[in-house]
């Protein structure tokens, strides 16, 4: 294999990676969790966007890796702990008025 074959699968295998990881954070139940593990994932790529040497590349993609069967093996777990939704994630519990306030359709409590 040549060197830029080699360059591209590993491109691709880190933008798998990248996608993955993105993907499998939307997958928690809690907003803090999910925007967490998103902002988490960005910054961690962001930050070794600039590596060149191979054998470094690939230790970060092992622990992109592990990171990504951690990932999964807790949205599992936080399914099981289902809270209420916050008021950032929208879906209003209530009708606006003419006024702009919202009326409470149900009791929460």
């Amino acid at each position: 294999m040549s060197v830029s074959t080699l360059q591209r699968d590993t491109a691709f295998q880190v933008r798998s990676l990248f996608r993955s990881l993105l993907r499998q954070s939307t997958q928690f139940s809690s907003f803090n969790f999910r925007e967490y593990a998103r902002r988490r994932t960005k910054d961690a790529f962001r930050e070794h966007q600039k590596e060149t040497e191979d054998r470094r590349i690939q230790e970060l993609i092992q622990d992109g890796l592990q990171n990504l069967r951690m990932m999964k093996r807790q949205t599992i777990i936080s399914q099981f702990y289902q809270l209420d939704k916050l008021v950032v994630e929208g879906q209003k519990m209530g009708k606006q008025t003419g006024e702009g306030d919202i009326v409470r359709q149900k009791d929460t409590g």
